[in-house]
């Protein structure tokens, strides 16, 4: 019987393969939870008075970090159940803010793709990823760089 929902594996993601992932709304409560777990407690975050009287950013605004967790997330759910190993490197850049009620998706499209020379059971993939709110504004890039599980292995 087939399983479904396990990941991609690195022959499944050649250089230029793009997918999407389906969205998700960030709530308030995952707001309040992520600061208070991380600790990253700061005026920005806990303070609404702060947000209306202070602040450059109006409205109940989201840590960048959150929003890389949840397309983090996203992209776990779809893509590296049980094949993806590692997760190695990354360039990452905010472009806009991420408010409570916005929903996100990623936008992923595989840049890099190659066998490892070391462990020939996995690949090296990186992908440029394109977090995008409902209204199409992309408010995260980053491009990591991964561990795959192959589907084969090369004989010696």
């Amino acid at each position: 019987m087939e399983t479904v929902g396990l990941g991609l594996c690195l022959e499944d993601l050649p250089v230029g393969r793009q997918f999407k992932t389906v969205g998700r709304t960030i709530t308030e409560a995952d707001i309040v939870n992520f600061v208070n777990t991380t600790g990253m407690v700061e005026v920005l975050f806990t303070n609404l008075e702060f947000l209306k009287h202070e602040s450059a950013i109006k409205g109940r605004v989201s840590p960048g970090a959150l929003v890389f967790c949840l397309a983090e997330g996203l992209l776990t759910q779809a893509t590296m159940q049980g094949t993806g190993f590692a997760f190695l490197e990354m360039d990452y850049k905010i472009e806009g803010p991420t408010f409570a009620n916005d929903t996100v998706h990623v936008e992923c499209e595989v840049i890099e793709s190659r066998r490892s020379q070391s462990k020939p059971q996995y690949g090296l993939v990186r992908t440029r990823n394109f977090v995008i709110k409902q209204d199409g504004k992309r408010v995260l890039t980053y491009t990591p760089l991964r561990m795959v599980k192959a589907r084969s292995v090369p004989k010696a």
